[in-house]
């Protein structure tokens, strides 16, 4: 494979941010339902980057979002998160960030630092931000708490990566979560199948959830 030298590379904090429950939204309710779930989701990143770059580029229901220090990602992604918990027409979201070289090539990213991001948002749970040790250092000298995770192996990465969950809104309950369309409970539509079963947001989840549980697997 041919090698390139004297690739510019700069430093940049990547995020990778999704709609947990966007495929069994698509599944459940049909593509016009998701299309609108989506849709809130879309302005909710416009909204929330505001005078910061726009997404670097969109992959489905996913966003890849880049800032040129840590502080700043962690300032939008605090905004948009918060955000997203009270938007009662929107799913759990899962991100991941890291920061490293990159490489900018025809308004793209490219690089290690861009795919670590990506194996990062893959790992992570409804609810849950996982991140690299220099976004989780900003993140406590801002005050906000920080859970080491330990050395966790990446798919397709040589060697470990430490990571850290950051809660830049509040923690996600497993048993309040729908467990297909990544709802989290309570909202006033919300009920139990059981009185120690999941909750779901509608008759519909319910059934597909019965046909299928194992489909719907928590925590992802």
């Amino acid at each position: 494979m041919r090698q390139r030298e004297n690739l510019e590379k700069a430093p940049a904090t990547v995020a990778f941010i999704d709609i947990a429950g966007f495929s069994a939204i698509a599944d459940v309710y049909g593509d016009a339902a998701a299309l609108d779930v989506l849709e809130v989701f879309e302005r909710m990143v416009r909204d929330a980057l505001s005078g910061y770059e726009p997404p670097i580029k969109w992959i489905g229901d996913e966003a890849m979002l880049s800032f040129p220090e840590p502080d700043t990602a962690i300032q939008v992604l605090g905004t948009l998160l918060q955000a997203c918990r009270k938007e009662s027409r929107l799913p759990l979201t899962r991100a991941g960030l890291n920061h490293g070289p990159v490489i900018r090539r025809a308004g793209d990213l490219f690089g290690s630092t861009v795919n670590i991001a990506a194996r990062i948002a893959a790992l992570a749970s409804p609810g849950q931000l996982l991140a690299t040790q220099p976004i989780a250092e900003a993140a406590v000298t801002r005050g906000i708490l920080v859970r080491d995770l330990g050395m966790v192996a990446l798919r397709s990465v040589a060697g470990e990566v430490p990571l850290y969950e950051i809660e830049l809104a509040p923690s996600a309950d497993p048993a309040w979560i729908d467990p297909v369309c990544k709802m989290h409970a309570p909202y006033s539509a919300f009920r139990r199948a059981a009185p120690q079963g999941p909750w779901f947001c509608s008759p519909r989840c319910e059934e597909a959830y019965r046909r299928s549980p194992q489909t719907y697997e928590l925590p992802r």
